[in-house]
């Protein structure tokens, strides 16, 4: 079975977040279930430089301007890349100008992938369009002549939906009745998210619980109807992690490798990274991390302030991150208000992240909303205990160490809900107390190191998917 991707960006080519990681790992779980794919992305400056391969389509006028079609190999994927000049050769962020607002024609930039997609989309049996970006994809195969590619459209954040003038709905090609409620009409703009599940064959979300928080009116963004409506065609699939990139037996980034088996060494990183970042050298302080985008979203705020609580259990906190300037400072003000037991980093380091990641006790994700989520994923993989929000994927994926899961030995981390600072604080003084049960917490802690956090389930389920709907495609 062959199957086109479309996506944005794809790690290790080019990385904004979790999409990026997907595109990118996904292909070579796929591989093992008999499915071949190639993932489509443009032609940015960063994914242009580690590329070369042979023109496989030329567009004389693609938006503007002149487009080829290049099929190449890199980071062991198969790949094609759009390189169209005049819209993707910039430097930076590839949604966002310099002045940090997005590029006023997105929606051309990315209406062109999407165009390139269908064009190319006849070699495969089926399309998997990846977020808002590649939201126009099912559209036009939906209208495409000839033979039907069918198509699977997964939300990554539904948050993110590519709003646009309806203006640009004449460039776009597409049949005057495509723009209405039943096509990507969207309160009056033109939808590209709303286009891909619309037109989409199936829906995907990045977890069974995000699946269902977002068809209701509290998490739904106005698109909870049409979700609703198909909700057959609707499944939620947990992410996985690249388990061959973040593995703590092999990780260089780490002061000391590790394993399941034998994570003692543990103790090393906790030391490296409370140097490193300045806090108290003390094996028997309860290290708290967190590693994300500093954003209303990812619930910074209530974090920051149950910065109190923890302190009070004699704790110590690791940030990393960068986002919101309201929320970087107030990383940096906790920071200077506890010195040498509350430590910031504002920016992104892969490196300092894995060391967060093997070094701290528990990592902190008290995200709002989470339709995945990787900062859970890595921590279980690297033996630190999550305490997540019970929301989305971070509800599906760590079990939540309560009495009776510590009576039957299944716990994984700890759960709070609802989402606010109370609650969190109350978790904190739950994780505190069974800290002081060392023998309690190593248990917990072998359990996370157990999870399996691969792809291996998730990609089963993929291939699943794109067999029903190349059965079903008319």
């Amino acid at each position: 079975m062959r199957v086109l991707g479309v996506a944005s960006e794809c790690a290790p080519l080019i990385k904004t977040g979790g999409l990026a990681d997907v595109a990118g790992a996904l292909p070579h779980a796929l591989a093992q279930h008999g499915v071949q794919v190639t993932t489509l992305i443009p032609g940015y400056p960063q994914v242009m430089r580690q590329v070369a391969g042979r023109v496989a389509r030329q567009f004389d006028d693609l938006f503007g301007g002149p487009a080829t079609l290049i099929r190449a190999q890199a980071a062991g994927l198969d790949l094609l890349v759009l390189d169209a000049p005049h819209l993707f050769d910039r430097p930076g962020n590839p949604y966002l100008g310099p002045y940090g607002g997005e590029w006023g024609d997105n929606g051309v930039r990315f209406a062109a992938l999407a165009v390139a997609a269908a064009q190319a989309a006849p070699d495969f049996d089926a399309v998997h369009a990846h977020d808002w970006q590649a939201g126009l994809v099912p559209a036009y195969l939906r209208f495409a002549a000839g033979r039907r590619v069918p198509s699977l459209f997964t939300v990554h954040n539904l948050a993110f939906q590519g709003k646009f003038p309806t203006s640009l709905f004449p460039m776009l090609g597409l049949p005057p009745e495509a723009m209405s409620v039943q096509g990507v009409e969207y309160y009056g703009t033109v939808g590209f998210l709303k286009a891909g599940l619309w037109y989409a064959d199936r829906i995907s979300t990045v977890s069974p619980t995000y699946a269902a928080e977002i068809s209701t009116p509290a998490l739904g963004m106005g698109l909870d109807g049409l979700l609703r409506g198909r909700g057959g065609h609707v499944s939620g699939i947990l992410n996985g992690l690249d388990t061959a990139d973040f593995d703590p037996a092999r990780d260089k980034r780490l002061a000391a490798n590790f394993d399941a088996k034998d994570p003692r060494l543990r103790a090393a990183n906790k030391a490296a990274l409370q140097t490193r970042m300045g806090l108290e050298p003390n094996p028997d302080k309860l290290l708290f991390g967190f590693v994300g985008r500093l954003a209303w979203q990812k619930g910074v705020d209530i974090l920051l302030g149950a910065v109190g609580s923890m302190m009070a259990e004699g704790a110590q906190l690791a940030i990393l991150g960068t986002g919101e300037w309201g929320l970087e400072e107030g990383c940096r003000s906790v920071a200077a208000w506890f010195p040498g037991r509350v430590a910031a980093h504002i920016g992104f380091d892969e490196g300092l992240a894995r060391l967060i990641y093997g070094g701290c006790d528990v990592i902190l994700v008290p995200s709002r909303f989470e339709p995945c989520g990787l900062a859970q994923l890595a921590a279980l993989r690297y033996g630190a205990l999550p305490l997540v929000a019970h929301v989305g994927g971070l509800a599906d994926s760590v079990v939540d160490a309560n009495e009776m899961a510590i009576a039957q030995g299944v716990g994984t981390g700890f759960h709070f809900s609802p989402v606010n600072q109370e609650m969190l604080q109350a978790t904190v003084l739950r994780v505190a107390r069974l800290w002081r049960d060392q023998a309690t917490w190593r248990a917990l802690q072998r359990n996370a190191l157990a999870t399996d956090v691969s792809w291996t389930r998730s990609a089963a389920r993929y291939a699943e998917l794109y067999r029903g709907m190349i059965a079903d495609a008319p």
